[in-house]
């Protein structure tokens, strides 16, 4: 969760910007081959909407200024990351992110303790909400 000093619709067109530009990154891009990922790359409407892909992932609901939902799947797992976008008082949001996921038989085990039992997606997420934070607020209307 963050707090942001941006009103709620600036904050979904930097939501869906920084996710964009985060996961089409070519490492990023790369990973999403390398486990498997059923989405490769991105593609559909932009802003995201239902149907959108970005490497990893699916837009699986969009709406505007409330929440979005992505889902995904590859070889050690089928996972959903879910925005929610809130009011914070005047010229203010709070953004949080929730994520599930499910790691079956031993590989998905093992996938597991590599993403979550080391912490890697704790801090994965955290610099993603910061960087969709500053987006906001360094660059008002840019995005």
């Amino acid at each position: 969760m963050t707090d942001i000093a941006a009103e709620v619709d600036e904050v979904w067109r930097c939501l869906g910007a920084e996710l964009d530009r985060s996961f089409s990154r070519p490492r990023t891009a790369g990973y999403a081959r390398l486990v498997g990922a059923a989405e490769r790359r991105a593609s559909g409407p932009r802003p995201l909407a239902a149907g959108s892909t970005i490497p990893g992932f699916r837009v699986v609901a969009a709406l505007p200024g409330r929440e979005l939902a992505l889902q995904g799947r590859h070889r050690f797992s089928a996972y959903a990351l879910i925005f929610r976008l809130d009011a914070n008082g005047p010229g203010r949001s709070r953004l949080r992110a929730e994520s599930r996921a499910a790691f079956p038989g031993l590989a998905g085990g093992l996938y597991r303790w590599l993403v979550i039992g080391t912490g890697a997606h704790v801090f994965g997420m955290r610099r993603l909400l910061s960087a969709i934070r500053r987006r906001c607020e360094d660059t008002p209307n840019s995005c």
